[in-house]
């Protein structure tokens, strides 16, 4: 709230003289009559307190920030989000590769359904066709697999922060990971034989507390490779920071 400032001075012969001092200030006026100085301006008031004039007062400039420190902000962080933008959560959210989703439904297909093939002939030829409809909630919880297998690949997501990397996945349970780079102990890219059939690659963290490892599957060996090189340079520095 702004401060107010009244003076009441007995009759004078000069004219008011303003002097206002970092917006406001003290007025002697001839006649009786009262000037109420503030920072948004000064009003002369008569003796009978009926407004009679605004005098306007100095206003504070204002500094503005450049924009040329904004993109030197960005360009120190090596190409990932500055400090600035990663404080208001503006980060770039990424997905894992489909051919991940692929991958893993091949496996469903390859495993599930043949074993309850195998099951269903054993029942009707042992105890007869009747009992072979035990294997109707194995189909249906197949079924619903295959489309699970979709909803999770869809969860898989990293950001990479200034100071840290973000790793969220889960569909009833969501789960977020935050592994600051200063903690990252080893960074490595593995590919097994079904993975590079994809054309995929993983990327495992390995932290100073085993509790806090994480990984991202669903890779494309390039990306993986990408974010190798990266976070450990990235942890080099913190670590060396620290």
């Amino acid at each position: 709230m702004p401060t107010v400032v009244s003076v009441m001075a007995p009759s004078l012969t000069a004219r008011p003289a303003m002097s206002p001092v970092g917006g406001g200030g003290i007025v002697l006026w001839a006649d009786t009559r009262v000037l109420t100085c503030a920072y948004a301006g000064c009003m002369e008031t008569g003796s009978e307190g009926a407004p009679t004039e605004r005098l306007p007062t100095a206003e504070a400039p204002t500094a503005e920030v450049p924009a040329a420190e904004a993109s030197a902000a960005e360009a120190s962080t090596g190409g990932g989000p500055s400090p600035a933008a990663a404080a208001r959560g503006d980060v770039e959210w990424r997905g894992v590769e489909r051919a991940l989703l692929r991958m893993r439904r091949t496996v469903l297909l390859l495993t599930v359904p043949p074993i309850l093939a195998a099951q269903t002939v054993l029942l009707w030829a042992l105890v007869g066709p009747v009992w072979t409809l035990l294997m109707t909630p194995l189909v249906a919880l197949t079924v619903f697999g295959w489309f699970a297998l979709g909803r999770n690949w869809r969860s898989w997501r990293y950001a990479e922060r200034a100071d840290d990397l973000l790793i969220s996945r889960g569909v009833l349970w969501r789960e977020m990971t935050v592994v600051p780079y200063g903690r990252m102990q080893l960074v490595e890219v593995t590919s097994g034989p079904l993975e590079r059939r994809y054309g995929l690659a993983r990327l495992q963290l390995h932290t100073a507390a085993a509790a806090t490892d994480a990984a991202i599957p669903g890779l494309v060996p390039e990306e993986a490779e990408r974010l190798r090189d990266r976070l450990t340079e990235l942890g080099e520095a913190r670590s060396a920071g620290l």
